[in-house]
């Protein structure tokens, strides 16, 4: 995940404090100290629990299985497997997140008994009929993005910096994010997606974080709201485990078939 470009850029920018950052100049840094205190967790696993509401309230529930590996140099691999309802049991979801070039993602219906591919073009469709993009479900390469700062601001009680990312990556369904980020923990707590037509679209927000091995901070509940719809997902993580041995031969493509 670590970016020798961007690294020689901070080192730059440390050494010569005197020269007053741009905007552009601060996005990045602050992207760059996230990625530094948030690497070195090699993998993780975890149970979730998803719940859909419709406009009206309604809500229904889903359980599965996520498992995610830290890939040095490029981007995370992460698979999801859902064990309910018994519709969908079955489903396996396959992502291999790049640097620069397109991701990778597949996943396999049992019902068809196949697997298949998300196009580039289809990356900013939901994800199993929740208010998740396909590409929201990608770890946030330093590369993916153009950043700047926008201004210090409190959210919730927690300091915060609000930077702006901008997509560099084709095909994305996005035109900003506006990401407000906890200047003690350095995770998000709250990302405002725009749409192509530069209209808020959806804000997700972080809660209940907690650390893990004295480093890596997760939030325990992650809500997305799309405005446009009124419609809303809430994804509830439990027993998380990190550095579990995975490896890459578990995030094949080929292996989607046989996992239950």
């Amino acid at each position: 995940m670590k970016k020798i470009s961007y690294i020689i850029s901070l080192n730059i920018l440390l050494a010569f404090p005197v020269f007053a950052e741009t905007a552009q100049e601060k996005g990045l840094t602050i992207a760059m100290e996230q990625d530094r205190r948030d690497s070195g967790w090699m993998d993780r696993s975890a149970e979730l629990s998803m719940t859909l509401r419709n406009a009206q309230g309604e809500e229904k529930k889903r359980h599965l299985r996520n498992m995610a590996l830290e890939v040095d140099g490029d981007g995370d691999k992460s698979l999801t497997l859902f064990d309910e309802p018994r519709d969908i049991k079955g489903t396996v979801f396959l992502s291999h997140t790049h640097a620069t070039n397109p991701d990778d993602q597949w996943i396999y219906l049992p019902a068809l008994k196949r697997i298949k591919r998300i196009s580039s073009g289809n990356k900013s469709g939901p994800f199993m009929g929740s208010e998740f993009a396909y590409e929201d479900l990608s770890s946030q390469e330093i590369d993916k993005y153009s950043y700047k700062y926008l201004r210090d601001e409190q959210i919730d009680g927690h300091e915060s910096f609000v930077t702006e990312r901008t997509p560099r990556y084709e095909n994305s369904g996005y035109t900003r994010l506006v990401t407000w980020t906890d200047k003690t923990i350095y995770q998000p707590r709250k990302i405002e997606y725009y749409d192509k037509k530069n209209t808020l679209l959806k804000t997700l927000t972080f809660h209940q974080y907690q650390q893990h091995l004295d480093q890596y901070w997760r939030a325990q509940v992650m809500e997305m709201v799309n405005h446009q719809t009124q419609k809303s997902t809430t994804l509830e993580w439990h027993n998380d485990q990190f550095k579990n041995g995975l490896a890459s031969r578990d995030f094949e493509k080929n292996s989607l078939k046989r996992l239950r």
